[in-house]
């Protein structure tokens, strides 16, 4: 890793919020593409899946969401069980941002997008009872159309429309048609 993406993980614990928020937006930007430096911090970002700090956990979820396409060895899928975890996390709003990342974890492979689906599809079936399910599920129905938008795989178009179909609520099966429109 580079000094300059190295001081931008130290400045993720700089007392300043605008040094933080910048250093976490040129983390997210590096890693939309392929980085060679991936297993550098993923041993850490992993231990801060379970932070007592929520913005640990949700910047560790992030970042290992968009580091899955640097991932060769297929370390994600091994740990995938551990950064789903933090989708369900006590603070709504690191559930949130967790799950409106972990998507891209689709976009390492075949393997990996599958393990995201499946996952979306159990929690669609089975969220009823979640708090907040409804932006839940809109989030995992966001999350399809963004893998859909990459991958272009029309099965995965499929699966989203199938799960809308079993909304019951024609306010909120209206609301996630929208993300396909």
């Amino acid at each position: 890793m580079d000094a300059v993406m190295s001081a931008y993980f130290k400045n993720l614990e700089a007392k300043d919020k605008t040094l933080q928020y910048e250093a976490f937006q040129q983390i997210i930007s590096a890693t939309h593409e392929k980085v060679n430096w991936a297993y550098d911090v993923w041993d850490e970002l992993k231990t801060w899946l379970t932070d007592q700090d929520n913005h640990k956990r949700a910047r560790a979820a992030q970042f290992l969401s968009n580091l899955a396409i640097s991932d060769p060895e297929k370390r994600i899928i091994d740990d995938f069980q551990i950064l789903w975890g933090v989708t369900k996390d006590p603070k709504f709003v690191t559930a949130r941002h967790s799950l409106q990342a972990i998507w891209r974890v689709g976009l390492a492979g075949v393997e990996q997008k599958n393990l995201v689906i499946d996952h979306f599809e159990n929690r669609f079936r089975n969220g009823d009872e979640e708090k907040h399910h409804t932006l839940i599920r809109f989030d995992m129905i966001q999350g399809l159309r963004n893998l859909y938008d990459v991958l272009e795989d029309e099965s995965i178009k499929k699966t989203a429309l199938n799960l809308i179909e079993l909304e019951r609520d024609s306010k909120y099966k209206k609301k996630y048609l929208s993300v396909w429109k």
